[in-house]
C-alpha cells in the first residue's frame, strides 16, 4: 500500500519490471528502469542537500528526465514544483522565489533563457542541466550536468516520509496578483491516482496519451493514475494538433484527455483507422465541451467511452460525468469523484434545495494543503465544512471553490459560473491582473482592465481595455507586440479595445462590471 507517492511506481517494479512504464520519441523506459532511475535521482538530489519537504522546480518540457525529476524529489523526501514550460523567464523567476526552490532541473536552452532572472532565486543552491554543457548561471548556483550527477549519486536516500508530508507544489493563477503554489500532500497524489484510475477503469494494458503540461492537475494525473495501476505512459510535445492522431497510430493509445480548444483542433481532423480504433475512452478538462464537438468525438471514437470531468487544482480533481449519462445530460459535470464529497451551499453554509445555484464545495482526501506561504488567502478558500458539528472530531477543512453550480433532483451538477474574475481559456486559468499589469509595464498605456469574453474554441478569449496617458494615442498593434515578448501565447489578447478613459468606481478602482457592459452593448 502506497502512502508516498513515489512508492506507486516501487510496487510496480517490484511485480511487472519489464511492463512499459513511459515513452517518449523513441525510448521506452520499463517500470524496473524507471525505478531504478528514480532512485539514483533520489539519492543525487540527497547528495545535494535535499532533505524533507525541500523543493525542487522542474522547468522542462514533458520528457523522461521531467519525470524522473518529480520521482527523484519524492525519494530524497523533498517536494518537486513543476513549472509550464510556456512560460517567461520573470513567471519562472516569481515560482523559483516564491517556492523557495533549492535545486532547479532545466535543459540548457532553457537556463539561457532564464540568465537574467536567475539573481533573483536566492534560495537556489544547485541547477541540473539535462542535456549540453554546464554553462555559468550568473548567480552562486552551482551548475552540474545531469548525466554525470545521476552516474555519480552514492548517497543514501533517507526513509520514506508519511502521507501528510508535502509532495508537491503546483502554480496556478489567482483572481489576483502572480500565480499561487496549491501545495499537495503525498496523500493527495495517491488518492487522486486511484480514484481517477478506478472511474477510467485504468488497467495495466492502457496506454495513455500524455499531451497536457505537466504542470497542470490534469496533466500530472495522467501519470500518478499510469503508476497507481502499472499502465504506460507516453509523452508528447505536440507541435501541431496532427501529432495527437498520428501519436495515438503509433504507439496504440487507449486513453486521451484533452482540453476543449484541442479537442476542438483535433476533431477537424482526419483519423485513420489504426489511430483511433485502439481507443477505449476520451476525457475533457478544464472547461466545458460544446456539445457540437463532443457528438463529432463521438462519431469519430464511436467505440470509446467519453468523460466529462471538472477539476479544482486545489483538490486535484473533483467531478465527472458517468458515460451512460452523457446523452441525458451532456451539458452536466457530473457528481463526486470516488472518495469525495461535493456540497452545494449558499452563502450562510446551508445546504442548496435541487435546482438552486450555490457554492460548490469540496470535502474529502483530496483537498490539498492551502497555498504555499499565503496564510490569507489559504484561511479564504479552504474553510470548515459547512453543517453541524458533533463535537466528536476536529473541524475538517473544505475547498470552498468559488465556482457556481446548480443540482437537479437526481444530484447531477451543473456549472453555472464563477465568483470571481479568472479568464478559462485555452484550458488555463488566467490572471486578469497578471496581463493588466504587463500592459502597464510597457508604459504605452495608464489604464488597463483584462477579462474574458465567450468563445466557441477557446472557452473564453481574453479581451483587453486600455487607455493611454491623458491627451495622448495608444497603438493596439504596438501594445499587442510588446505583450506577446512578455506574456506566453495562452494570456496573450486576443482583442485590444483603445477607450479615451477606463471607468472607475466611487473608490476609485476599475469598474469593471461597466467596463465589460460597455464593451457588450
Amino acid at each position: 500500500m502506497a502512502t508516498v507517492w513515489h512508492e506507486l511506481l516501487e510496487s510496480r517494479s517490484q511485480t511487472a519490471a519489464d511492463a512499459p512504464a513511459l515513452s517518449f520519441k523513441t525510448e521506452t523506459l520499463s517500470y524496473g528502469e524507471l525505478w531504478a532511475a528514480a532512485r539514483r535521482c533520489g539519492s543525487a538530489f540527497a547528495g545535494l542537500g535535499i532533505a524533507r519537504e525541500d523543493r525542487v522546480a522542474v522547468f522542462l518540457e514533458k520528457r523522461p528526465e521531467t519525470v524522473t525529476a518529480f520521482l527523484g524529489a519524492s525519494v530524497a523526501g523533498g517536494a518537486f514544483v513543476p513549472v509550464n514550460p510556456l512560460l517567461k523567464p520573470q513567471q519562472v523567476a516569481h515560482i523559483l522565489t516564491d517556492s523557495g526552490a533549492r535545486v532547479l532541473v532545466t535543459s540548457a536552452p532553457r537556463l539561457d533563457l532564464l540568465a537574467e532572472v536567475l539573481a533573483q532565486c536566492q534560495d537556489l543552491e544547485h541547477v541540473v542541466v539535462v542535456d549540453g554543457s554546464a554553462a555559468p548561471t550568473g548567480t552562486a548556483a552551482a551548475v552540474h550536468g545531469w548525466t554525470e550527477l545521476m552516474r555519480d549519486a552514492a548517497t543514501e536516500p533517507p526513509p520514506p516520509g508519511i502521507d501528510v508530508d508535502v509532495a508537491a507544489i503546483l502554480y496556478t493563477s489567482g483572481s489576483t496578483g502572480l500565480p499561487k503554489g496549491v501545495v499537495l500532500s503525498h496523500r493527495n497524489l495517491v488518492v487522486g491516482a486511484q480514484s481517477v484510475s478506478q472511474y477510467l477503469e485504468n488497467t495495466a494494458d492502457d496506454v495513455i496519451l500524455s499531451v497536457l503540461p505537466l504542470s497542470f492537475d490534469a496533466g500530472l494525473s495522467q501519470v500518478t493514475t499510469a503508476l497507481s495501476v502499472g499502465a504506460h505512459v507516453v509523452l508528447l510535445n505536440y507541435l501541431v494538433p496532427a501529432d495527437v492522431p498520428r501519436a495515438c497510430a503509433r504507439w496504440k493509445v487507449t486513453g486521451l484527455t484533452c482540453v476543449p480548444p484541442l479537442w476542438i483542433q483535433i476533431s477537424a481532423l482526419e483519423w485513420p483507422d489504426d489511430a483511433r480504433t485502439s481507443l477505449r475512452y476520451f476525457a475533457n478538462t478544464g472547461g466545458r465541451m460544446p456539445k457540437t464537438i463532443l457528438d463529432r468525438l463521438r462519431a469519430l471514437f464511436p467505440d470509446a467511452r467519453p468523460y466529462l470531468m471538472y477539476g479544482l487544482t486545489e483538490a486535484f480533481r473533483s467531478t465527472y460525468l458517468d458515460p451512460a449519462e452523457v446523452d441525458r445530460r451532456p451539458d452536466s459535470i457530473g457528481k463526486a469523484i470516488p472518495n469525495a464529497e461535493i456540497l452545494v451551499v449558499r452563502p450562510d453554509g446551508t445546504r442548496c434545495d435541487p435546482g438552486e445555484p450555490g457554492e460548490l464545495v469540496h470535502r474529502g482526501a483530496l483537498v490539498s494543503l492551502g497555498y504555499w506561504g499565503d496564510p490569507e488567502r489559504t484561511a479564504q478558500r479552504f474553510r470548515p465544512v459547512p453543517g453541524p458539528t458533533t463535537g466528536h472530531r476536529l473541524p475538517e477543512l473544505a475547498v470552498w471553490s468559488g465556482d457556481t453550480v446548480v443540482a437537479d433532483e437526481d444530484g447531477f451538477l451543473y456549472f453555472v459560473g464563477r465568483a470571481d474574475e479568472m479568464i478559462k481559456t485555452s484550458g488555463y486559468r488566467v490572471s486578469p491582473t497578471e496581463v493588466e499589469e504587463a500592459a502597464l509595464r510597457t508604459e504605452l498605456a495608464v489604464d488597463a482592465v483584462a477579462f474574458g469574453a465567450d468563445d466557441p474554441r477557446l472557452g473564453q478569449r481574453i479581451v483587453l481595455v486600455v487607455a493611454p496617458a491623458a491627451g495622448g494615442t495608444l497603438d493596439p498593434d504596438a501594445l499587442l507586440a510588446a505583450l506577446r515578448s512578455a506574456l506566453p501565447g495562452f494570456m496573450v489578447p486576443a482583442e485590444i479595445v483603445v477607450r479615451d478613459a477606463v471607468p472607475r468606481s466611487p473608490n476609485g478602482k476599475y469598474d469593471r462590471p461597466r467596463v465589460r457592459a460597455e464593451y457588450e452593448s
